[in-house]
């Protein structure tokens, strides 16, 4: 089961251990999901706000 997550910190956290990271590009929202071994998590964003986390994530960021 996927899980949202609300925190941007707690989501960069996460990214150490994710082994990619696809952004979703909607009109007026950006999905981040990160995928574990063991789970997807998910966090949405304005399109803004998602670059700046982008560029903190520390794994591979896939565009689909």
């Amino acid at each position: 089961m996927p899980s949202e997550i609300f925190d941007e910190e707690k989501f960069i956290n996460i990214s150490e251990r994710a082994d990619y990271c696809a952004v979703k590009r909607l009109k007026d929202v950006v999905k981040l999901k990160l995928r574990t071994p063991k789970k997807l998590y998910t966090l949405k964003a304005e399109p803004a706000k998602a670059e700046e986390i982008i560029k903190k994530l520390q794994c591979e960021i896939r565009e689909i």
